[in-house]
């Protein structure tokens, strides 16, 4: 049997209420005839009379108000989704999952979060900080924020902040003992402190002037996968440190950190917010991204 379709039941139900053709084919925004044929056709399908039809009346039969007493709320509960689907399209609500590297939340996302969510307070935000690269679909996640290098093609991606830039930074105090390095191959055996990453990897400190790139790998008494710890680990003078420029702005403003090799370390574009190539993104993602044009217009120095 082919199972009848959802017209064709709001069809008949529309019927059963007014009890008259003509009322329910203005509802139902169709001719008299039309829906007339639907509703034969329907009966056809099922097997059983629905409707009692006269050329001066017409009414349920007693299966027919059987089926429109279940019917009825099941109509209702479509109708309310439908109308909640289209009101969230006109006010953004639900929830928003965005998966991002540390340095991209600390730093580009988190001044955003409370602008955001005063706008649209429907509206739930989670941020997942992870450096390890995922599959943001597999993983239920609306968006993600990735540099440049790790965005995948399948992907819309636009970008999310400013240009960013490493910077070596020490202590007055440990540059005074150890002095001011010229070069890169100058950080050679001195203390540094070094940044890990999941599984202890130790990621070379890359350096590039006039197209010449050199790598260098961090040696010292102290590693960590924390920004702040290697940051007081710089502070207490136990080495070179090299991390995002954004995250020693404070220390760097008090003096408290004096950066180092400036003509080695050129800026490169921020981070990039991507998601996957849909027609029609949810509601809360197409949000964040009208604002995200806004805020980066609005913020551009």
């Amino acid at each position: 049997m082919i199972e009848p379709e959802l017209r064709d039941l709001q069809a008949f139900a529309a019927v059963a209420r007014h009890r008259n053709f003509r009322r329910a084919a203005l509802e139902q925004g169709v001719s008299v005839s039309s829906l007339s044929q639907r509703l034969r056709e329907l009966e056809e399908r099922l097997g059983v009379r629905l409707l009692n039809r006269t050329t001066r009346s017409v009414a349920p039969t007693e299966a027919g108000e059987q089926l429109l007493r279940r019917l009825a709320p099941a109509l209702r509960e479509v109708a309310e989704a439908v109308t909640e689907l289209r009101e969230n399209r006109e006010v953004p609500a639900g929830r928003l999952r965005i998966n991002a590297p540390e340095p991209a939340v600390g730093l580009v996302l988190a001044p955003m979060v409370a602008p955001f969510l005063e706008r649209h307070p429907r509206i739930r935000l989670e941020i997942v900080a992870e450096t390890p690269l995922i599959d943001i679909v597999a993983e239920g996640y609306d968006a993600g924020v990735r540099f440049e290098e790790h965005l995948a093609q399948d992907m819309i991606a636009v970008p999310l902040g400013p240009p960013q830039r490493y910077a070596v930074a020490a202590a007055p105090g440990f540059l005074a003992c150890h002095g001011r390095p010229r070069t890169p191959e100058e950080l050679l055996g001195a203390p540094s402190i070094a940044t890990l990453f999941p599984g202890g990897v130790l990621r070379p400190w890359e350096f590039e002037k006039d197209g010449r790139v050199v790598r260098i790998t961090p040696s010292g008494p102290f590693g960590s996968t924390h920004h702040g710890a290697q940051i007081q680990a710089a502070l207490d003078g136990l080495g070179f440190l090299m991390t995002f420029e954004g995250y020693l702005a404070d220390e760097l403003a008090a003096g408290r950190l004096v950066t180092v090799l400036d003509d080695w370390c050129p800026s490169f574009p921020g981070p990039f917010l991507y998601y996957p190539s849909r027609r029609r993104p949810p509601a809360a993602l197409r949000a964040f991204l009208t604002f995200l044009k806004e805020w980066r217009r609005d913020t551009a120095p």
